[in-house]
C-alpha cells in the first residue's frame, strides 16, 4: 500500500475510535439502587386465646359423694287385702277404686240371714243347757242335805255330783258355739283394716263368694318401698340407714329416702342382694308400681376441691390441668383423689397441685402451649 493511502487509513480509524469512546462516555448509566427506606418486618406476635365463659370452670368447694346407681319399682309400704271370713251373698259394696277410706270405715256387708238363724239356734241351745244345769245343781244340794243326816248313800250323792259336772260342761259347750256364731255374724260386715285408697275392687252386689275370697285392695301411700338389687361387690358398703335420692319416672321433682332394710339372702342366679329403701309420700305424689331411679350415697366428702373430667389431661400416670392465670395460660400437674358426683356432673377430686378459685379450662382446645396469651371472653349482651 502506498505510504499516503495508509495514513489516511490510520486517521479514519482513528477518529472512530473516538467516536465510540465518546458514545460510551455520554450514554446514561443505571442509577445506584437507593437505600430502603421500609423497616424490616417485626417478629409475628402469638394471637391471644379467648375462652368462652362456659368452657372455664373455676376450682370452688363442692361436695364429692361416691354413688351406687339402682333402679326398681315402687310399691306401698303398707297395703291390705280384703278378704271374705265367711262364705255367703254379698249385699253391698260401698266403696270404688281410688276412694280414700279411714281404718274401721264399713266396705261390705254380706247377707246375714243364715248366720242371724245359728245365733239363734246357738243360743236355744244354750239356755236349754242352763235349764239342765241348774236342775242338776238343785238334786246335788238335795242330795248333799240327804247325804249329812244319813238318809241316802255317798255313792248316790257323787252321782248328783257328775251329773252337775256334765250339765256344766254342756252350758260351756253351748257357750263356746254361740260365740263362734256370733263371730260369723260380725265378719259379714267387712270394715277397712287400714288407712288408704281402694286401689282394686273384685267383687259386686249379689255375687256368691266362699270364704278367704279377696273382696278389696287398699294401698296406704304416705309411705312408699322400693326394692332395689345391689352387687354382691358392693353390698359390703351398704348399710340401714343411708341416704338414697330416687328420680321417678314422670315426676319432675326429686325424693329423698334411706335405706331401711338389707335381705340377708342373695338372689338365685344373680347373686344380688335386695335392699329396701323407704320414701316419705306426705303429698300422694308417688303411685305403687312406678319406676324408680336411686343414688346411694356410699361415701360423701364435703368442701372439696373436685373438677369435671373433661377438664382432666393424662400423659402415662401423671395428670395436669390448663388453666388461666396472670392472662396466660399455664399447665399444672395434679394430684387425684376420689371420684364421685357433685350434682349431676362425674367430677374428681383435686387434693394437691390446685388452689380453689383457679380457673381451669374445661374442655379438651387441642394441644395448649403454657405461655401462650389468653383472656376469658364475656358474654354478648343480647
Amino acid at each position: 500500500m502506498k505510504p499516503r493511502v495508509r495514513q489516511i487509513t490510520i486517521a479514519v480509524l482513528a477518529v472512530a475510535a473516538l467516536a465510540v469512546g465518546a458514545r460510551a462516555w455520554l450514554a446514561p448509566r443505571p442509577a445506584a439502587p437507593a437505600a430502603s427506606t421500609t423497616a424490616a418486618p417485626a417478629a409475628p406476635v402469638a394471637a391471644t386465646l379467648a375462652f368462652l365463659p362456659t368452657e372455664i370452670v373455676i376450682a370452688e368447694p363442692a361436695e364429692l359423694r361416691q354413688q351406687l346407681m339402682l333402679s326398681g319399682s315402687l310399691r306401698a309400704l303398707e297395703m291390705a287385702n280384703v278378704k271374705a271370713r265367711v262364705g255367703g251373698e254379698v249385699r253391698e259394696v260401698l266403696v270404688r277404686e281410688g276412694e280414700a277410706v279411714r281404718a274401721g270405715q264399713l266396705l261390705v256387708r254380706m247377707d246375714a240371714t243364715e248366720y242371724e238363724a245359728r245365733v239363734a239356734q246357738a243360743r236355744g241351745n244354750l239356755n236349754s243347757a242352763r235349764a239342765q244345769l241348774e236342775i242338776a245343781a238343785k238334786t246335788r244340794d238335795n242330795n248333799l242335805a240327804l247325804v249329812e243326816k244319813g238318809f241316802i248313800s255317798r255313792n248316790a250323792l257323787d252321782t248328783s255330783a257328775s251329773q252337775y259336772a256334765g250339765a256344766k260342761a254342756t252350758v260351756d259347750a253351748a257357750q263356746g258355739a254361740l260365740d263362734l256364731v256370733l263371730k260369723s255374724l260380725g265378719d259379714t260386715v267387712i270394715r277397712a283394716p287400714i288407712a288408704g285408697l281402694v286401689s282394686a275392687r273384685q267383687v259386686q252386689p249379689g255375687e256368691r263368694v266362699a270364704p278367704d275370697s279377696k273382696l278389696l285392695e287398699i294401698v296406704n301411700l304416705q309411705k312408699m318401698e322400693l326394692e332395689a338389687t345391689v352387687p354382691a361387690a358392693d353390698i359390703a358398703r351398704v348399710s340401714i340407714g343411708q341416704p338414697v335420692e330416687l328420680q321417678v319416672e314422670g315426676v319432675p321433682e326429686r325424693f329423698t329416702g334411706k335405706v331401711a332394710r338389707i335381705n340377708p339372702a342373695t338372689q338365685t342366679g344373680t347373686r344380688s342382694v335386695p335392699v329396701y329403701i323407704q320414701v316419705a309420700n306426705p303429698q300422694q305424689q308417688l303411685r305403687a308400681g312406678m319406676f324408680a331411679e336411686a343414688r346411694l350415697t356410699l361415701a360423701s366428702r364435703p368442701g372439696v376441691l373436685a373438677l369435671p373430667q373433661s377438664a382432666l389431661r393424662k400423659e402415662g400416670d401423671a395428670a395436669y390441668v390448663f388453666v388461666v392465670a396472670d392472662g396466660k395460660i399455664a399447665r399444672r400437674p395434679v394430684t387425684l383423689g376420689m371420684t364421685g358426683t357433685s350434682g349431676d356432673e362425674v367430677r374428681t377430686e383435686i387434693t394437691e397441685g390446685l388452689e380453689f378459685g383457679a380457673q381451669v379450662v374445661r374442655t379438651d382446645m387441642g394441644r395448649l402451649l403454657p405461655g401462650a396469651p389468653a383472656r376469658i371472653a364475656q358474654p354478648a349482651a343480647q
